[in-house]
């Protein structure tokens, strides 16, 4: 049996940091010596983009659902040591009609990574935000599910929506949420910072601040660890992947 971890990232909303976070956790799990495959799931491909990945996939995603094109054949190297990436592209904008074509339609993606993950010791799946098939089987396929959180009270409000998919059908994947983009100098995000953590048990007390750090990850095309390690947001980011490892 494989001893691999599927880690979803997951949001029902937007803007939230997702493809930042996936970006970053795949770079620190590779750091600590592990077999990365990021599967950007998200049909504006930023994850693809932001590790210089042709964003082009042979038969769409369609082909790579219905076994008409191996998985396998579709990964492709990055410049970071460890890391693959499954592309995203514009076919990705039909990926819950995809799915909803297949057999088993619910845990169709479980099936396409179940042969990558005797390749693979972590599997990272960039969601598209918000409810639907694909988020479905992103959530059935994980092992751990990394929710960011908006820097609000009311970012109870979405992970709430998280938790009641998450348990939809008795699915047992360990659930971890954080805030990020975290301000400081704005009371409302010091308070999220300071009251979430304490009223509900999965949302860490980590917290990725607000940087400009971030940002140039467009520039760089590279995780905040490749040219900014000493920045408090790859050390959140280090402190994350920890955390999540242990879920």
């Amino acid at each position: 049996m494989s001893d691999s971890r599927v880690i979803a990232v997951f949001s029902t909303k937007g803007g939230v940091g997702k493809t930042t976070t996936a970006v970053n956790l795949a770079w620190q799990a590779a750091a600590d010596g592990h077999r990365v495959l990021l599967w950007d799931l998200d049909p504006q491909a930023a994850a693809t983009w932001l590790l210089s990945v042709r964003q082009k996939l042979r038969g769409g995603a369609e082909a790579v659902l219905s076994g008409e094109r191996s998985a396998a054949k579709a990964i492709r190297e990055t410049s970071v040591e460890g890391v693959d990436v499954l592309p995203a592209d514009a076919s990705y904008r039909d990926l819950d009609i995809a799915l909803d074509a297949t057999k088993k339609s619910g845990s169709r993606l479980a099936r396409v990574l179940k042969p990558l993950r005797d390749e693979y010791d972590v599997v990272i799946l960039d969601c598209p935000p918000g409810a639907s098939l694909v988020a479905e089987n992103a959530l059935r396929a994980a092992d751990v599910v990394l929710a960011p959180l908006a820097p609000s009270l009311l970012s109870l409000r979405s992970f709430d929506q998280v938790r009641d998919l998450l348990t939809e059908d008795g699915r047992d994947a360990a659930l971890v949420a954080f805030l990020t983009m975290v301000d400081r100098r704005k009371r409302s995000h010091r308070d999220a910072a300071d009251e979430l953590p304490s009223r509900v048990a999965e949302i860490t007390d980590i917290v990725v601040p607000f940087t400009v750090v971030a940002e140039r990850m467009g520039e760089k095309h590279a995780a905040i660890g490749a040219f900014a390690p000493r920045s408090e947001a790859a050390k959140a980011y280090a402190a994350l992947w920890h955390r999540v490892a242990r879920a």
